[in-house]
């Protein structure tokens, strides 16, 4: 079971998907290649071997990046296993790169560093359904 969030171009003053315009339509990412590459610089420790696909893991946890392979790339959903807040330190310098936000899918909120609440709701449901994780 992972913890889902969204790495895509928002308004700057946005702060949750209610906050979005109706008529607003996200910037792309940037070109595939520049995207990987910007990756691949903030995150070199990722596996992108399968481009569309990376995996990143670490001593608390994993991450999968879902690049896709559309071109240019519109957004990079992330599917986030494991326990440890440290998790999200790749997931902010993933975001300050490609200048983007990071919007938690499971409480719809903009997440930033010391604002990340909906992540320990999430583990919290998901040790009662699934058990702590390992």
């Amino acid at each position: 079971m992972s913890w889902d969030v969204l790495l895509l171009r928002l308004p700057d003053d946005i702060t949750s998907v209610q906050g979005i315009p109706a008529d607003h339509t996200p910037a792309p990412l940037g070109r595939r290649h520049d995207v990987l590459a910007t990756v691949a610089r903030a995150v070199p420790e990722a596996d992108l071997s399968d481009p569309g696909w990376g995996v990143l893991s670490g001593p608390t946890g994993s991450i999968e990046l879902n690049i896709g392979s559309k071109d240019p790339v519109d957004s990079i959903m992330l599917h986030i296993r494991g326990s440890g807040d440290d998790v999200l330190a790749p997931v902010f310098r993933l975001a300050e790169s490609l200048r983007c936000g990071v919007l938690d899918c499971t409480d719809g909120e903009l997440l930033a560093p010391g604002r990340s609440s909906g992540r320990h709701a999430f583990q919290q449901f998901r040790d009662q359904v699934v058990g702590p994780a390992q």
